[in-house]
C-alpha cells in the first residue's frame, strides 16, 4: 500500500491535519479532543516552542515571545526577534506543522512524510514557495498544494462527481478572504475566476471591535497601547465577534487589563454590525469581481459555500444572500471543510481515493517587459494551471548581443506598474536588427510556482529561472490593488499603450522614410514628395506632445503617404 498522506489547512487563525483512513477522510484530534489547533506558536519556554491553544492562552502574558496570524508574513522578508535570535515566518510555520504532525503521529501511531498544503488563492509566487519552505524545515514533503476555496468545493463536491454544478466559495477565514467561481462536472474541478486578499479577515474584525472599546475605556487609538494591553483588548474582540454571532448582545468584562484598570460594556448587534460593515463590503466587491471574471450570472450558480470561521458573521449570511440572490449552503462545517478538501486530495495523490482532476488557475497574469516599457502577457489571469505557454522574441536594435528578460506580474499595461519577479540575460550573436529570435517559454506548475526558459532559435544556447527565493516580496493588500487598478486607470494605461507601442513605430518611420527620400525622393511627383515631408514633419512634431491618438494617426498618414516610395524602393532594390 502506498504510504499515507496527510491534508493540512495552515491556517491564518486556526490549522487542521487529517488522513484518509479505510476510505474515509478524517481529521486528528489532539490530546484534548479538539481538531482545531490555533496557529500561534510562544518561545517563551527556553527548551521547545507552545504551540496551539498552550501558546494562544499565554499571549496575553508573554505577548513580546508569542506570534499570531504569522501566515499574513510568509512569503516577506519580515524576521522576529526572540532573546537575540532572529525567526523567520518560514520557520514559525514550521513549529506549527511540526506540532500538527505529531498530533497526526500521536493519534495514528503512523509515521508521515509528505503532505498536501493548503494556501489562500491569491498568495503570489513567493509565498507559495515560503510555505513549501515552511513543510521543509519541519521534515514534510509537499505532494501538492491547493488553493483554499478548491479545497472546500472538493469537500463539498464528493459525493456529487457526477453531477455538473457551479459553486462559488466565499472562504473568509482569521487571515485572509478568498471567493472562487467554480464549476464541478464528471470529477473534475476546474476554477473559473478567483479574487480575494491575503490581509482581509476575521483579525481584522477583531482589530476593529478591539479598537472601538479602547477608545472607549482610554478615548485612544488601540495602536497606542502596550504590547500586552492590545493582546488583552484584540481578545476581547474576538470574544464578541464570537459571541454576536450567535446572540444579539453580550455583556463584555475585561478586568485589570492593565493591572488596575477594568473596563465593561454591554455590546449589541447593532453596534458590532455597524463596525464591521466596511469589511463585509470588502469582501463583497471582490464577489463582484470573481463574478465578473468568470463570465458567469448569479443565476447560472447553483450554489454558494461559506468557508472560515468569520463565515458564521450573521451579516455576512445576509450580505452574501443579498449579493448572490441565493443562501448560501451552511451543510458544511466552515472551520474544517478547507481540512477535509486537503485530506481528499492526499487521499487521492496516494492512491487511497478514486483520482479527482483538480483545475486551478492563476490569479494574476504573467509576462515580460518588451521594448518601449510594455508589459507582454505570456499567461493572462485565471488561466487553468498546470500550464505552459511561449512565445517568440526579436532584436530591438542592430548588432544587439543580448537580451533580457524581465519577468512580471500583473493587470497593468506598462512594465513599471506591474511586480518584478526576476530577471535574466540570454546572449546571442549580433545581426542586423530583427533578425535574432528568441523563444520564452513560461512553465506554471500545479502549485502555482513558476519556471521561464528562453532560448536563442539560431544556436541552441538557452537559461532557466525558477521564480522561488529570489521573488519579489509583494505586500498582499497589493494583489487586490494591481486588480482593481487595473480597472480604474484602464483607460489611462491603454493610452500610454498606444503612446509607446505608436512612439516605437515613428522611432522606425522617421529614420526609414528619411532614408527613403535620400534613396529615392528625386524621383517622386512634387505632389507626393510634399506629401511625405508634410506628413514626416507632422510625426516628429506630434512625438513631442503628449497625445497618443494623435501620434497613432500621424503614423498611420505617414505610412500612407510614402506607400508610393515604398514601390519606387521594392523596383530599385529588384533593379539591383
Amino acid at each position: 500500500m502506498s504510504e499515507k498522506i496527510l491534508g493540512i489547512d495552515l491556517g491564518t487563525t486556526n490549522s487542521l491535519v487529517g488522513v484518509v483512513d479505510s476510505g474515509f477522510p478524517i481529521l486528528f484530534a489532539d490530546k484534548n479532543g479538539s481538531r482545531i489547533t490555533p496557529s500561534v506558536v510562544s518561545y517563551s519556554n527556553n527548551d521547545e516552542p507552545i504551540v496551539g491553544e498552550a501558546a494562544r492562552r499565554v499571549m496575553s502574558i508573554s505577548p513580546e515571545s508569542t506570534f499570531a496570524s504569522v501566515k499574513r508574513k510568509i512569503g516577506s522578508k519580515d524576521t522576529f526577534l526572540i532573546d537575540g535570535r532572529e525567526l523567520t515566518p518560514e520557520q514559525i510555520s514550521a513549529d506549527i506543522l511540526i506540532h500538527l504532525r505529531k498530533i497526526a503521529e500521536e493519534a495514528s501511531d503512523e509515521k508521515f512524510s509528505k503532505a498536501v498544503i493548503t494556501v489562500p488563492a491569491y498568495f503570489n509566487d513567493s509565498q507559495r514557495i515560503s510555505t513549501k519552505r515552511a513543510a521543509e524545515i519541519a521534515g514534510l514533503e509537499v505532494v501538492r498544494i491547493i488553493s483554499e476555496p478548491t479545497a472546500a468545493a472538493i469537500a463539498y463536491g464528493l459525493d456529487k462527481m457526477d453531477d455538473k454544478s457551479r459553486i462559488a466559495v466565499y472562504d473568509f477565514g482569521g487571515g485572509t478572504f478568498d471567493v472562487s467561481i467554480l464549476e464541478l462536472s464528471d470529477g473534475v474541478f476546474q476554477v473559473l475566476s478567483t479574487s480575494g486578499d491575503t490581509k482581509l479577515g476575521g483579525d481584522d474584525v477583531d482589530m476593529v471591535i478591539a479598537d472601538y472599546i479602547y477608545q472607549k475605556a482610554e478615548g485612544k487609538n488601540i495602536e497606542e497601547a502596550s504590547s500586552k494591553v492590545k493582546a488583552v483588548f484584540l481578545n476581547a474582540g474576538k470574544r464578541c465577534k464570537e459571541a454576536l454571532s450567535f446572540s444579539r448582545e453580550y455583556e463584555l468584562k475585561i478586568p485589570f487589563y492593565d493591572d488596575k484598570k477594568s473596563f465593561e460594556m454591554l455590546f449589541e448587534l447593532d453596534l458590532f454590525n455597524q463596525l464591521v460593515t466596511p469589511i463585509v463590503e470588502k469582501t463583497i466587491n471582490h464577489c463582484r469581481k470573481a463574478l465578473m471574471d468568470s463570465g458567469l450570472d448569479k443565476k447560472d450558480l447553483d450554489s454558494i459555500i461559506l468557508v472560515g470561521g468569520s463565515s458564521r458573521i450573521p451579516q455576512v449570511h445576509e450580505a452574501v444572500d443579498c449579493f448572490f440572490e441565493k443562501s448560501p449552503d451552511l451543510s458544511q462545517n466552515p472551520d474544517e471543510s478547507v481540512a477535509i478538501g486537503a485530506v481528499i486530495q492526499a487521499g487521492v495523490l496516494s492512491g487511497a481515493l478514486r483520482e479527482v482532476i483538480l483545475l486551478d488557475v492563476t490569479p494574476l497574469s504573467l509576462g515580460v517587459e518588451t521594448f518601449g516599457g510594455l508589459m507582454n502577457v505570456i499567461i493572462p489571469r485565471n488561466t487553468t494551471i498546470p500550464v505552459k505557454r511561449g512565445e517568440l522574441f526579436t532584436n530591438a536594435v542592430a548588432n544587439q548581443q543580448r537580451m533580457s528578460i524581465n519577468v512580471l506580474q500583473g493587470e497593468r499595461e506598462m512594465a513599471k506598474d506591474n511586480w518584478r519577479l526576476g530577471e535574466f540575460e540570454i546572449e546571442f550573436d549580433p545581426s542586423s536588427r530583427g533578425e535574432a529570435r528568441v523563444g520564452v517559454e513560461f512553465s506554471l506548475d500545479a502549485d502555482g510556482i513558476l519556471t521561464v526558459l528562453a532560448r536563442d532559435t539560431i544556436t541552441g544556447k538557452e537559461k532557466v529561472i525558477s521564480i522561488n527565493s529570489s521573488a519579489v516580496d509583494v505586500e498582499d493588500e497589493r494583489v487586490e490593488k494591481m486588480v482593481n487598478e487595473s480597472i480604474e486607470f484602464a483607460f489611462d494605461d491603454m493610452n500610454q499603450r498606444i503612446f509607446a507601442e505608436a512612439k516605437l513605430k515613428s522611432d522606425e518611420l522617421v529614420p526609414a522614410v528619411t532614408n527613403g527620400l535620400e534613396l529615392v525622393g528625386n524621383e517622386l511627383s512634387p505632389e507626393s514628395l510634399k506629401d511625405i515631408n508634410l506628413k514626416l514633419e507632422t510625426v516628429k512634431k506630434v512625438l513631442k506632445e503628449d497625445c497618443p491618438r494623435a501620434l497613432k494617426e500621424a503614423n498611420e498618414a505617414l505610412d500612407k503617404a510614402t506607400e508610393p516610395m515604398a514601390v519606387l524602393i521594392i523596383e530599385k532594390t529588384l533593379e539591383e
